[in-house]
């Protein structure tokens, strides 16, 4: 195989918000790799909180190119199982790696990857939007200039609640809540108290991702699922989240791409919790990766595209919630060569 990859830094359409900090850009590394003229892309957005800059998959890279283009391809899952032990410390390369492979696999089999897995597309699960930390009335612009079924609100400040009553004032569509780790427990509990009357449907990692006890007293008395994000980070974490949340959030950069995510959505389902895959901003590439998933989900957020200013890949489009996906075969999408 041969690999190419190239940094990307794609600007919001609006400063992007959260309780950990704000940005203005997503950066990311962007792979290609060709294989007997197929080519396959995947992306890994590079987050500050992760200490996994795109300098580091760059450095990494570098160090390991001729091993990693020297694997003799046939499947993604063998492909995956080389990388994860050349790369043990570089989750995010690893996931845009196994994309690639993913991709490449598709075009191989002339089919989009749902299709390989015999998946039902017929109902799949609407995307939410994302609406950052603001003030209250650029909140609502937000919510304005999208009209959408269902919103995740960015909370974690001493205004959460006046912060949703004020927004459902404007919409009676769906509110998911996600705190990033902000919250203590019991005040996390009065918060979901209220959040039940104002037609919230669950609240995405209320505490800190190490808060086990915390969060048990959560699971049993909160009036509202838990999915956890933070606390699940790798397929090692599923099972521990088992009777501290009723779902999980699948990332695919923090688990490592799409093969370990196909674990984790079967060992979540067979714990009996509600399966959901987010996104981490990721351009066009990384979110087709995402919608090749949805017939085995329960919930989805990959609205990465939309708040972007710019995009790097042509695939899925977006109809007020719903996928369509692109055309072409691996993860559906066109990319101008690198």
């Amino acid at each position: 195989m041969n690999l190419r990859y190239k940094k990307s830094d794609l600007r919001f359409k609006h400063p992007f918000t959260i309780s950990k900090g704000t940005k203005t850009h997503q950066p990311a590394l962007l792979v290609e790799l060709e294989f007997f003229g197929i080519y396959g892309y995947g992306e890994a957005p590079a987050i500050t909180y992760y200490n996994i800059p795109v300098e580091k998959m760059i450095a990494d890279i570098e160090a390991k190119k001729k091993l990693i283009e020297k694997f003799s391809f046939t499947e993604p899952e063998r492909y995956w199982h080389y990388l994860h032990h050349l790369l043990p410390d570089n989750p995010f390369l690893v996931c845009a790696l196994d994309m690639a492979g993913w991709d490449i696999y598709g075009k191989m089999k002339r089919k989009q990857l749902y299709q390989l897995w015999n998946a039902d597309i017929s109902k799949n699960p609407l995307t939410d939007i994302t609406i950052g930390i603001d003030t209250i009335e650029n909140m609502v612009s937000k919510m304005k200039e999208t009209p959408w079924p269902i919103y995740k609100i960015k909370l974690g400040t001493s205004e959460d609640i006046h912060i949703i009553e004020e927004l459902r004032k404007h919409t009676n569509s769906v509110f998911r809540i996600d705190a990033n780790a902000a919250w203590k427990a019991e005040e996390a509990l009065e918060k979901i108290k209220v959040f039940k009357e104002l037609n919230v449907e669950f609240i995405e990692q209320p505490l800190a991702k190490d808060d086990w006890e915390g969060m048990k007293f959560l699971y049993k008395n909160s009036p509202l699922p838990l999915i956890a994000d933070e606390s699940c980070v790798s397929e090692h974490d599923v099972e521990k989240c088992n009777g501290h949340f009723h779902g999980i959030n699948i990332k695919l950069t923090k688990c490592s791409g799409i093969t370990p995510a196909l674990r984790m959505i079967k060992n979540g389902r067979s714990l009996g919790m509600k399966v959901m895959v987010g996104c981490m901003n990721e351009s066009s590439i990384g979110t087709a990766a995402i919608a090749q998933l949805l017939p085995m989900l329960d919930y989805v957020d990959m609205d990465g595209p939309l708040l972007l200013a710019e995009d790097v890949a042509k695939g899925v489009q977006f109809d007020y919630g719903k996928i369509i996906y692109g055309d072409g075969y691996g993860l559906g999408i066109t990319v101008e060569k690198f």
